[in-house]
Protein backbone atom coordinates (compact mmCIF):
# COMPACT_ATOMS: atom_id res chain seq x y z
CA UNK A 1 0.00 0.00 0.00
CA UNK A 2 1.46 3.39 -0.89
CA UNK A 3 0.11 6.57 1.13
CA UNK A 4 2.49 8.79 -0.61
CA UNK A 5 0.95 12.59 0.74
CA UNK A 6 -0.93 10.89 3.42
CA UNK A 7 -0.84 10.85 7.39
CA UNK A 8 -0.20 7.87 9.66
CA UNK A 9 -1.62 7.92 13.01
CA UNK A 10 -0.62 5.17 15.32
CA UNK A 11 -3.02 4.76 17.89
CA UNK A 12 -6.61 4.73 18.14
CA UNK A 13 -8.06 6.04 20.84
CA UNK A 14 -9.58 9.08 21.53
CA UNK A 15 -6.83 11.07 20.94
CA UNK A 16 -5.42 8.99 17.46
CA UNK A 17 -9.08 9.03 15.93
CA UNK A 18 -9.42 12.92 16.69
CA UNK A 19 -6.45 13.85 14.32
CA UNK A 20 -7.18 11.04 11.58
CA UNK A 21 -10.63 13.12 12.15
CA UNK A 22 -9.27 16.53 11.62
CA UNK A 23 -6.79 15.56 8.83
CA UNK A 24 -9.14 13.31 7.00
CA UNK A 25 -12.00 16.68 6.73
CA UNK A 26 -8.84 18.38 5.35
CA UNK A 27 -8.59 16.24 2.62
CA UNK A 28 -5.50 13.87 3.51
CA UNK A 29 -5.60 9.99 3.51
CA UNK A 30 -4.78 8.54 6.96
CA UNK A 31 -3.61 5.43 7.74
CA UNK A 32 -5.14 3.97 11.51
CA UNK A 33 -3.07 1.66 12.91
CA UNK A 34 -3.77 -0.21 16.35
CA UNK A 35 -2.92 -3.74 17.13
CA UNK A 36 -6.07 -3.74 19.36
CA UNK A 37 -9.18 -5.12 17.01
CA UNK A 38 -11.77 -4.03 19.17
CA UNK A 39 -10.10 -0.29 18.92
CA UNK A 40 -10.13 -0.63 15.08
CA UNK A 41 -13.42 -1.82 15.06
CA UNK A 42 -15.23 1.36 17.08
CA UNK A 43 -12.75 3.86 15.00
CA UNK A 44 -15.02 3.89 12.24
CA UNK A 45 -17.53 5.32 14.72
CA UNK A 46 -15.57 7.42 16.86
CA UNK A 47 -14.02 9.53 13.71
CA UNK A 48 -18.15 9.75 12.89
CA UNK A 49 -18.54 11.24 16.45
CA UNK A 50 -15.87 13.53 15.51
CA UNK A 51 -16.51 14.42 12.63
CA UNK A 52 -20.22 15.50 13.41
CA UNK A 53 -19.11 17.83 16.37
CA UNK A 54 -17.06 18.99 13.95
CA UNK A 55 -19.76 19.98 11.97
CA UNK A 56 -21.86 21.35 15.00
CA UNK A 57 -18.28 23.57 15.60
CA UNK A 58 -18.66 24.60 12.13
CA UNK A 59 -15.01 23.47 11.82
CA UNK A 60 -13.83 22.99 8.22
CA UNK A 61 -15.40 19.49 6.88
CA UNK A 62 -15.20 19.20 3.12
CA UNK A 63 -14.94 15.97 1.19
CA UNK A 64 -13.13 13.44 3.10
CA UNK A 65 -9.88 11.72 2.61
CA UNK A 66 -9.44 7.79 2.35
CA UNK A 67 -9.30 5.86 5.79
CA UNK A 68 -7.31 2.59 6.08
CA UNK A 69 -6.95 0.70 9.18
CA UNK A 70 -4.43 -1.69 9.92
CA UNK A 71 -3.06 -3.69 13.31
CA UNK A 72 0.52 -1.87 12.17
CA UNK A 73 2.07 0.15 9.78
CA UNK A 74 2.73 -1.48 6.57
CA UNK A 75 6.66 -1.60 4.96
CA UNK A 76 5.32 0.36 2.01
CA UNK A 77 3.76 3.36 3.87
CA UNK A 78 5.33 7.05 2.75
CA UNK A 79 3.75 9.17 4.85
CA UNK A 80 4.15 12.82 5.37
CA UNK A 81 3.34 12.72 9.00
CA UNK A 82 3.29 10.50 11.72
CA UNK A 83 1.44 11.29 14.65
CA UNK A 84 2.21 8.42 17.48
CA UNK A 85 -0.86 8.75 19.94
CA UNK A 86 -0.13 5.45 22.15
CA UNK A 87 0.29 4.75 25.77
CA UNK A 88 1.96 7.56 27.98
CA UNK A 89 4.57 5.36 28.61
CA UNK A 90 8.75 6.06 27.37
CA UNK A 91 9.66 2.55 26.92
CA UNK A 92 6.28 1.86 24.78
CA UNK A 93 6.94 5.35 22.58
CA UNK A 94 10.56 4.40 22.45
CA UNK A 95 10.58 1.31 21.17
CA UNK A 96 7.88 2.31 18.36
CA UNK A 97 9.74 5.25 17.18
CA UNK A 98 13.24 2.54 16.84
CA UNK A 99 11.09 1.29 14.35
CA UNK A 100 10.01 3.50 12.59
CA UNK A 101 12.62 5.60 12.49
CA UNK A 102 14.17 2.61 10.26
CA UNK A 103 11.52 1.89 8.47
CA UNK A 104 9.51 5.52 7.31
CA UNK A 105 10.87 7.42 4.87
CA UNK A 106 13.88 10.10 5.52
CA UNK A 107 11.89 13.12 4.66
CA UNK A 108 8.59 11.81 7.11
CA UNK A 109 8.44 13.65 10.31
CA UNK A 110 8.16 11.84 13.34
CA UNK A 111 5.35 13.43 15.99
CA UNK A 112 4.30 11.88 19.51
CA UNK A 113 1.28 13.15 20.95
CA UNK A 114 2.76 12.37 24.23
CA UNK A 115 1.44 15.04 27.27
CA UNK A 116 4.37 15.36 29.24
CA UNK A 117 7.15 13.16 27.79
CA UNK A 118 10.11 15.11 25.74
CA UNK A 119 11.07 13.73 22.16
CA UNK A 120 14.51 13.56 23.82
CA UNK A 121 14.17 11.27 26.33
CA UNK A 122 11.79 8.61 23.29
CA UNK A 123 14.85 9.42 21.23
CA UNK A 124 17.66 9.92 23.09
CA UNK A 125 20.16 10.11 19.99
CA UNK A 126 20.36 13.97 18.79
CA UNK A 127 21.16 12.40 15.47
CA UNK A 128 17.90 10.35 15.03
CA UNK A 129 15.83 13.73 16.74
CA UNK A 130 16.40 15.44 13.33
CA UNK A 131 13.28 14.68 11.93
CA UNK A 132 11.25 13.69 15.40
CA UNK A 133 9.19 16.53 17.47
CA UNK A 134 6.07 16.51 20.08
CA UNK A 135 2.92 17.44 18.80
CA UNK A 136 0.84 18.43 22.13
CA UNK A 137 -2.53 18.48 21.52
CA UNK A 138 -5.68 19.32 23.57
CA UNK A 139 -8.27 16.72 23.95
CA UNK A 140 -10.44 16.40 21.96
CA UNK A 141 -8.13 17.65 19.17
CA UNK A 142 -11.23 17.80 16.79
CA UNK A 143 -12.81 20.60 18.16
CA UNK A 144 -9.73 22.41 20.25
CA UNK A 145 -7.26 23.16 17.47
CA UNK A 146 -4.31 24.58 19.25
CA UNK A 147 -1.60 22.57 19.32
CA UNK A 148 1.97 22.74 20.76
CA UNK A 149 4.98 21.76 19.05
CA UNK A 150 8.13 21.05 20.94
CA UNK A 151 11.32 19.92 19.22
CA UNK A 152 13.99 18.15 20.85
CA UNK A 153 17.47 19.53 21.34
CA UNK A 154 18.65 17.68 17.90
CA UNK A 155 15.18 18.62 15.85
CA UNK A 156 15.88 20.21 12.51
CA UNK A 157 14.55 23.81 12.41
CA UNK A 158 12.87 22.51 8.62
CA UNK A 159 11.43 20.05 10.26
CA UNK A 160 9.45 21.86 13.09
CA UNK A 161 8.44 24.68 10.25
CA UNK A 162 7.35 21.64 7.74
CA UNK A 163 5.41 20.44 10.91
CA UNK A 164 3.81 23.95 11.86
CA UNK A 165 2.80 23.67 7.87
CA UNK A 166 0.96 20.59 8.12
CA UNK A 167 -0.99 21.05 10.99
CA UNK A 168 -1.52 24.43 10.08
CA UNK A 169 -2.82 23.54 6.63
CA UNK A 170 -5.02 21.03 8.54
CA UNK A 171 -7.01 23.54 10.37
CA UNK A 172 -4.88 23.32 13.58
CA UNK A 173 -3.24 26.83 15.49
CA UNK A 174 0.43 25.59 16.19
CA UNK A 175 2.37 27.11 19.43
CA UNK A 176 6.68 26.30 18.77
CA UNK A 177 8.20 26.55 21.94
CA UNK A 178 11.85 27.74 21.86
CA UNK A 179 12.98 24.35 23.61
CA UNK A 180 11.87 21.23 25.13
CA UNK A 181 10.83 21.16 28.92
CA UNK A 182 8.71 17.94 30.92
CA UNK A 183 5.16 18.60 30.87
CA UNK A 184 5.54 21.26 27.17
CA UNK A 185 3.43 24.40 28.29
CA UNK A 186 -0.07 23.74 27.96
CA UNK A 187 0.43 21.35 31.18
CA UNK A 188 2.04 23.33 32.93
CA UNK A 189 -0.33 26.54 33.09
CA UNK A 190 -3.13 23.79 33.95
CA UNK A 191 -1.26 22.04 36.77
CA UNK A 192 -0.58 25.75 38.18
CA UNK A 193 -4.43 26.23 38.51
CA UNK A 194 -4.52 22.52 39.41
CA UNK A 195 -2.57 22.53 41.98
CA UNK A 196 -3.77 25.68 43.81
CA UNK A 197 -7.23 24.13 43.50
CA UNK A 198 -6.16 21.45 45.40
CA UNK A 199 -4.58 22.89 48.08
CA UNK A 200 -7.55 25.21 48.51
CA UNK A 201 -9.49 22.39 49.12
CA UNK A 202 -7.10 20.34 51.09
CA UNK A 203 -7.05 23.65 53.79
CA UNK A 204 -10.76 23.63 54.22
CA UNK A 205 -11.13 26.91 52.33
CA UNK A 206 -13.38 26.17 49.80
CA UNK A 207 -15.44 23.11 48.18
CA UNK A 208 -14.80 21.37 44.64
CA UNK A 209 -18.29 23.00 43.47
CA UNK A 210 -16.79 26.41 44.69
CA UNK A 211 -13.65 26.22 42.62
CA UNK A 212 -15.54 24.71 39.55
CA UNK A 213 -17.92 27.79 40.20
CA UNK A 214 -15.12 30.12 40.29
CA UNK A 215 -13.04 28.92 37.05
CA UNK A 216 -16.53 28.61 34.73
CA UNK A 217 -18.47 31.18 35.49
CA UNK A 218 -15.28 34.13 36.35
CA UNK A 219 -11.99 32.92 34.83
CA UNK A 220 -13.17 30.99 31.92
CA UNK A 221 -15.28 33.35 29.98
CA UNK A 222 -12.42 35.67 30.03
CA UNK A 223 -9.83 33.00 28.93
CA UNK A 224 -12.45 32.25 26.23
CA UNK A 225 -11.31 35.78 24.40
CA UNK A 226 -8.03 37.14 25.94
CA UNK A 227 -5.03 34.77 27.92
CA UNK A 228 -3.76 36.27 31.10
CA UNK A 229 -1.74 38.72 29.76
CA UNK A 230 -3.95 40.16 27.20
CA UNK A 231 -6.64 39.88 30.22
CA UNK A 232 -4.35 42.17 32.87
CA UNK A 233 -3.58 44.07 29.69
CA UNK A 234 -7.63 45.05 29.01
CA UNK A 235 -8.71 44.89 32.74
CA UNK A 236 -6.18 47.36 34.41
CA UNK A 237 -5.67 51.14 33.39
CA UNK A 238 -2.46 51.73 32.44
CA UNK A 239 -2.29 48.00 30.81
CA UNK A 240 -0.15 45.07 31.53
CA UNK A 241 2.92 47.26 33.35
CA UNK A 242 0.46 48.91 35.74
CA UNK A 243 -1.34 45.48 36.43
CA UNK A 244 2.25 43.91 37.27
CA UNK A 245 2.85 47.07 39.65
CA UNK A 246 -0.84 47.08 41.07
CA UNK A 247 -0.62 42.77 41.56
CA UNK A 248 2.90 41.66 41.46
CA UNK A 249 3.66 42.16 44.95
CA UNK A 250 0.56 40.48 46.17
CA UNK A 251 1.18 37.21 43.54
CA UNK A 252 4.65 37.44 44.69
CA UNK A 253 3.75 36.62 48.33
CA UNK A 254 1.21 34.48 47.42
CA UNK A 255 3.68 32.31 45.46
CA UNK A 256 6.74 32.94 48.44
CA UNK A 257 3.79 31.29 51.19
CA UNK A 258 3.74 28.26 48.70
CA UNK A 259 7.32 27.89 48.34
CA UNK A 260 7.99 29.08 45.17
CA UNK A 261 11.30 29.85 44.54
CA UNK A 262 11.40 32.82 42.19
CA UNK A 263 7.46 34.32 42.82
CA UNK A 264 8.35 37.81 42.05
CA UNK A 265 8.73 39.50 38.48
CA UNK A 266 11.52 41.63 37.72
CA UNK A 267 11.33 44.77 35.86
CA UNK A 268 13.32 43.77 33.11
CA UNK A 269 11.01 40.71 32.75
CA UNK A 270 7.71 43.21 32.85
CA UNK A 271 9.01 45.33 30.54
CA UNK A 272 9.91 42.07 28.22
CA UNK A 273 6.13 40.92 28.46
CA UNK A 274 4.91 44.89 27.97
CA UNK A 275 6.94 45.47 24.90
CA UNK A 276 5.36 41.98 23.67
CA UNK A 277 1.83 43.24 24.44
CA UNK A 278 2.41 46.28 22.83
CA UNK A 279 3.62 45.43 19.73
CA UNK A 280 0.39 42.59 19.77
CA UNK A 281 -1.78 45.75 20.67
CA UNK A 282 -0.40 49.21 21.06
CA UNK A 283 -1.66 51.97 22.77
CA UNK A 284 -3.60 53.63 20.74
CA UNK A 285 -5.77 50.60 19.87
CA UNK A 286 -6.24 49.29 23.86
CA UNK A 287 -10.10 51.60 23.88
CA UNK A 288 -11.16 49.65 20.85
CA UNK A 289 -9.86 46.26 22.25
CA UNK A 290 -11.70 46.96 25.38
CA UNK A 291 -15.22 47.83 23.80
CA UNK A 292 -14.72 44.61 21.32
CA UNK A 293 -14.11 42.70 24.45
CA UNK A 294 -16.91 43.57 26.13
CA UNK A 295 -20.08 43.10 23.25
CA UNK A 296 -17.58 39.40 22.78
CA UNK A 297 -18.26 38.76 26.11
CA UNK A 298 -21.65 39.71 26.20
CA UNK A 299 -22.17 37.18 22.81
CA UNK A 300 -20.48 34.53 24.64
CA UNK A 301 -22.24 34.67 27.71
CA UNK A 302 -25.81 34.67 25.70
CA UNK A 303 -24.50 31.61 23.74
CA UNK A 304 -23.14 29.84 26.92
CA UNK A 305 -26.50 30.62 28.46
CA UNK A 306 -28.33 28.72 25.64
CA UNK A 307 -26.23 25.64 26.27
CA UNK A 308 -26.15 25.28 29.96
CA UNK A 309 -30.07 25.15 29.58
CA UNK A 310 -30.26 23.00 26.96
CA UNK A 311 -32.92 20.51 28.01
CA UNK A 312 -30.05 17.35 27.04
CA UNK A 313 -27.38 18.52 29.68
CA UNK A 314 -27.38 15.72 31.96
Amino acid sequence: MSLKGSVLVVGAGAIGTGFAAVFRAAGHNVLLCDPSDAARDAAPAAMDRHLAAMVRAGLPSGDPGELHLCDKPPETATPDLMIEAGPERVEVKAALFADLLMRLPKDTILATASSAIPMSQIVPNPADQARCLVAHPANPPSLIRVIELVPAPGTLPDVTQRAARIFRDAGFAPVTLNNEMPAFVFNRLQSALLREAYRLIDEGVIGVDGIDTLVRDGLGPRWALSGPFETADLNTAGGIKAHAARMGPAYAAIGAARGETHPDWSDALVDRVHAERRALCPDADLPARRAWREKALADLLAARALILNDGDAP
